[in-house]
């Protein structure tokens, strides 16, 4: 099976700054395989420090969102969706964000509990999904 590396700016480059080993998004066949990110904020490219695990949901969401849409898919294809954040106490406040990008039908899910990260946030969100037509 073919493994195509999608590169999603500006996160891709983001994740060089970070020498981060992975890659935005994988595709393969009809499937979409997209890494978790931190939350960047978008008009510096670093790390949000100090937002709220609304705002840092947000942004994690919103990363997600443009992965899919540059490989050729939609959160509507999202099949399965893994939350990770560094408190179960946040738990209320990011599905309160998460069920804004997902009103219904939502995909599968685990939430993680994770102890920390090697950075100041609190939360990431992967994910894999399905293509939104034929592949060519």
């Amino acid at each position: 099976m073919v493994r195509q590396i999608i590169r999603v700016e500006p996160l891709s480059t983001y994740l060089e700054r970070w020498k981060a080993p992975t890659s935005a998004v994988i595709r393969s066949g009809d499937t979409v395989y997209v890494s978790g990110f931190p939350p960047f904020d978008p008009r510096t490219g670093e790390v949000v420090e100090g937002a709220s695990i609304e705002r840092q949901t947000e942004l994690v969401l919103e990363q997600m969102k443009l992965c899919l849409q540059t490989a050729g898919s939609s959160l509507e294809n999202v099949l399965k969706c893994n939350v990770y954040c560094t408190s179960v106490e946040k738990f209320a406040a990011v599905n309160a964000v998460y069920g804004r990008y997902f009103p219904s039908d939502p995909p599968a899910r685990i939430f993680v509990c994770v102890p920390a990260w090697p950075g100041p946030f609190d939360i990431e969100v992967d994910c894999v999904a399905a293509l939104d037509g034929p592949t060519t």
